[in-house]
């Protein structure tokens, strides 16, 4: 009966690998997402043991309101993979790693630094990314880097386990990050995005869009595989698609 709830994949390719990637520490385009912009910070005196927070970091408050029928969907999933795979499973565990793959690859990315993502995502990916991402203006390159602080908002979506035709069982866990970037970006091209003006300080402001972008982690759990994570999908949207 088990197997019912199991979601059905072609065969991988043989030449199909899990590289090295352990999150110590799922993108369902139906969930919703608001983000609400604080209000201006207040104006206060600096003193000297302060001088290096001038500038304080924009408060930004998330608000995900998840699909209820995905919600439960995936926590079924949640079970059985604790059940037949990982007793230790956590997706809290697991979102907060893959958050911080998320900023740690998007960097590498923004600096086109691809030799760096061996290990970390699947070698066919690495080779598209290379092609795509060398094509792309540099703004939209640096758009690309999310850092820890900008991941706004990060929800777990749509997860697979599946077998291949040797047997081999895999799992997979599709996942969303809302981000802000400064970066300049022409409106024509970012239609549907947002952008917010946020107080950073001393009557300064900064405009911000809130961009998307969606990872997916593969994991496979055969007996006497190491138990590591790769990103199989990368897609930054309005960017890198």
């Amino acid at each position: 009966m088990v197997s019912l709830l199991f979601r059905c994949y072609p065969r991988l390719p043989s030449s199909f690998t899990l590289a090295r990637f352990v999150l110590n520490q799922n993108l369902v385009r139906s969930q919703r997402c608001c983000l609400v912009r604080a209000g201006n910070l207040p104006a206060r005196r600096t003193y000297s043991s302060e001088r290096d927070q001038q500038h304080p970091k924009p408060k930004v408050v998330v608000v995900g309101i998840p699909n209820p029928f995905i919600w439960f969907r995936t926590r079924i999933y949640y079970f059985l993979i604790r059940t037949y795979f990982d007793k230790e499973f956590s997706i809290d565990e697991f979102t907060e790693g893959a958050k911080q793959a998320f900023s740690h690859v998007s960097r590498l990315l923004s600096r086109c630094q691809f030799e760096a993502l061996e290990g970390l995502v699947v070698k066919d990916l690495i080779g598209k990314l290379e092609q795509k991402c060398g094509s792309l203006p540099c703004s939209y390159q640096r758009a690309l880097c999310a850092e820890p602080e900008d991941v706004m908002y990060t929800t777990p979506g749509d997860v697979g386990i599946f077998y291949d035709d040797d047997g081999r069982k895999f799992v997979s866990i599709l996942m969303r990050f809302w981000y802000l970037t400064s970066v300049g970006l022409p409106d024509d091209s970012m239609e549907g995005t947002r952008m917010f003006t946020v107080s950073i300080g001393d009557g300064e402001t900064e405009a911000k869009r809130l961009l998307t972008a969606i990872y997916e982690f593969q994991r496979e759990f055969t007996k006497g595989v190491a138990p590591d994570w790769t990103i199989t999908r990368i897609e930054h949207s309005k960017l890198l698609d």
